[in-house]
Formats: structure tokens, C-alpha cells, sequence
């Protein structure tokens, strides 16, 4: 397995929507080596999660690990988890703005509403279909992931223009106001 090349906003494949996985496939070398692709990808750009199609596979499947992440300080920790055709149904109609960043665009972040409570039906490595309820600031992870595999990116959802920043703004003036805004929201949904 290997680290590969990110693709970047503007690729077809980023903006297309990504195929489902036929179940019968998932215990196969080739989608377990792609699922370790997308591991060792997302470890290596020290990403929160990365969805197949950000690597050139255009296939229904993305994967999330938070842990001692040094992009994302305030966020909470997720075991590393893998998600094969997924979907998403939102429990209610509370969202919050997320200040997100994507490693297909890179060196920026833009607010994005998310819905803080979600419930998510997926089919994991082992091709075992799994139902969670995600909540508060780990959802808004799970709906980026997500809207990879319908070829959306973060810029596409953007609710104002102007919270356009590069990193760089946003570790020196926004960080702090943000993770106090994460952590206000953990503090309710407990994630």
C-alpha cells in the first residue's frame, strides 16, 4: 500500500459522483489495498478524513481518524473508522457553522452550515452493515467526507463569501474563537 497523490479542486473526478462499491467486492485485495491507500493518505497529510475520490478512485468510500492531529487541535477524537456506501439522514433541523478546510483545496477554509445531529448507514471493511447516530462537531467530519462522494467540495456549500481565509489567517486570527465555538458545541452533543 501507499501514500498517493491528492487530487485537487477542479479534477473531474472530485466532481463527479463516485460509484457504488458492489458488496461482493469489498473482502477483495483490490478494495482493501484502496482502503489502506486512503489510510495511509489521510495519516500521511495528517488529514481528519479523505474519501476515495480524493485519491483517484472514484468509489463510494471515504475514511475518518481524529486523533493527536496537528491541523485540527479542537477536534474530537474519532477512532479510525472506514465507510463503505454510505448514507446520511439528518435527525434534526440544528446545524452549526463549520469553519472547514479540505486537502483537495488546499490552503484554505470557508464556513460551511452542518447539521449537528445525523444518523449514518454504512457498510464497513469487512462488507458488515453498520448504523450510527454521529453528533455535535464530529458530524459536520462526517457530512464533508460525505459530500466528496457526490462530487461536492467545501466551496460548493459555503454560506458566506467573506469567511474566506487561508491557513495561515486562520491559525493567527480565527483558531482560537473557533475551537472555544467547537468545544461549546461538544460540551452539548458530547462529540
Amino acid at each position: 500500500m501507499a501514500v498517493k497523490e491528492i487530487l485537487t479542486i477542479g479534477h473531474p473526478i472530485l466532481a463527479a459522483r463516485a460509484d457504488e462499491v458492489d458488496v461482493g467486492t469489498i473482502n477483495s485485495p483490490e478494495i482493501q489495498g484502496e482502503i489502506q491507500d486512503m489510510i495511509d493518505t489521510m495519516r500521511d497529510a495528517n488529514g481528519a478524513g479523505i474519501a476515495a475520490n480524493q485519491i483517484g478512485i472514484p468509489k463510494r468510500m471515504f475514511v475518518i481518524e481524529v486523533g493527536n492531529n496537528p491541523r485540527y487541535p479542537y477536534k474530537p477524537k474519532v477512532p479510525l473508522t472506514i465507510i463503505i456506501n454510505p448514507s446520511i439522514k439528518f435527525l434534526s433541523d440544528e446545524t452549526f457553522v463549520s469553519n472547514e478546510g479540505c486537502l483537495s483545496v488546499p490552503q484554505m477554509r470557508a464556513n460551511v452550515d452542518r447539521h449537528v445531529e445525523i444518523q449514518v448507514d454504512y457498510l464497513d471493511q469487512t462488507g458488515k452493515a453498520v448504523q450510527q447516530t454521529i453528533r455535535g462537531y464530529s458530524a459536520c467530519t462526517w457530512q464533508h467526507e460525505y459530500d466528496h462522494l457526490d462530487g461536492l467540495l467545501f466551496p460548493n456549500r459555503v454560506t458566506d463569501m467573506s469567511s474566506f481565509c487561508s491557513w495561515k489567517v486562520f491559525q493567527e486570527f480565527k483558531q482560537k474563537e473557533f475551537a472555544e465555538q467547537v468545544q461549546a458545541l461538544v460540551d452539548k452533543w458530547g462529540a
